[in-house]
């Protein structure tokens, strides 16, 4: 099995695997030989490689939607606007910000931060970003209660989960960050 890694050595009691971006990423106490690693968790490695892969070819063919920011902002106040309704939820602030590892996420201060990154999302996916993301002052986690709320206006969330997948390679294998 070819393929590429980081190994980062860090004051960890358990090993573990990564794939933030797409890259697989061992994370090791010092000394440890990544070897040893690798060939215990060939075939989960593996299948994640061939998800990611899938996945990221299912988008491929999609357009990253070109928005200033002004026209972001607008864009996200309408749909926090439209989920606070649906939830029955108020927020109380949106910040904007690029994120390494994530789309949005909300704080149990009731803040919503959203990276601007999302700003090439297409309009449905950003839509329902923010509904995930109001959904967690009912459910901070993601377990069956909160998916089952989601679930409730997006019956396909499964099928949205893995495009902002797909989506989040593109964007950032674009260098579209910067």
């Amino acid at each position: 099995m070819e393929i590429n890694y980081k190994v980062s050595y860090r004051n960890v009691k358990h090993p573990r695997l990564e794939f933030k971006t797409g890259e697989l990423i061992l994370v090791l106490p010092p000394g440890q030989a990544p070897e040893p690693i690798l060939a215990r968790h060939k075939k989960w490695i593996r299948s994640k490689v061939d998800f990611i892969g899938n996945v990221r070819d299912k988008v491929a063919s999609n357009d990253i939607i070109q928005r200033d920011l002004d026209a972001f902002k607008s864009l996200v106040m309408l749909f926090v606007k439209r989920a606070e309704s649906e939830l029955n939820v108020k927020i109380n602030k949106i910040y904007f910000r690029k994120m390494c590892t994530k789309w949005a996420s909300m704080s149990i201060n009731k803040n919503l931060m959203i990276n601007t990154v999302a700003s090439y999302l297409p309009d449905d996916l950003l839509e329902y970003l923010i509904f995930h993301e109001l959904t967690h002052l009912y459910e901070r986690r993601h377990n069956r209660r909160f998916w089952s709320l989601v679930k409730r206006k997006y019956k396909d969330y499964q099928e949205l989960e893995s495009r902002l997948f797909g989506y989040w390679f593109i964007v950032m294998g674009c260098n579209l960050m910067n």
